[in-house]
């Protein structure tokens, strides 16, 4: 696995480290592939109405999110790292090409790491100031990001040889 890439800051930045079992690079293609990411990618009953994704560094990531109630939520930015089966970072900060966004929320970086058969799954939230921090832990970060990685294994491995 390649070397961390930030120094964790607790004031800024949220983290969630897992232990999963399902190899790596079935975690790869379902973080990278949208058919897939869309299954799994929001806690259901949320649900994602569209995705576009363009994994190469200043490609695409981009969702839209629907709540129960039928509310959309718009989420774009760009992929700033891509190193297959180890590490993805993309930000809403930038536009896909590296365009400034108008309102940055944060950093996301995702590393793993093989683990026997199975995957050590690293989630980090990286906030520009303290008050990002507590707002994205105040809307449920570790609930919602713990509740999309077992979506994630239940979707994996229901996908079985078709992943």
């Amino acid at each position: 696995m390649t070397s961390p890439v930030i120094k964790i800051d607790p004031k800024l930045d949220l983290v969630l480290v897992r232990e999963i079992d399902v190899p790596v690079e079935l975690v790869w293609k379902a973080w990278t592939t949208p058919e897939h990411l869309r299954e799994w990618f929001v806690p259901k009953p949320w649900t994602i109405t569209a995705c576009e994704l363009d994994v190469r560094p200043g490609g695409v990531f981009s969702t839209v999110m629907r709540s129960p109630e039928g509310k959309e939520f718009p989420n774009a930015g760009c992929y700033l790292e891509v190193t297959p089966n180890e590490r993805l970072i993309f930000t809403d900060a930038l536009l896909p090409g590296y365009r400034p966004a108008a309102k940055p929320f944060f950093t996301a970086v995702l590393e793993l790491a093989r683990n026997g058969a199975g995957t050590k799954y690293t989630a980090i939230a990286i906030h520009g100031d303290e008050e990002a921090r507590k707002n994205h832990e105040d809307m449920g970060f570790f609930e919602g990001w713990g509740t999309v990685v077992d979506q994630m294994v239940a979707h994996i491995k229901a996908q079985g040889a078709r992943a």
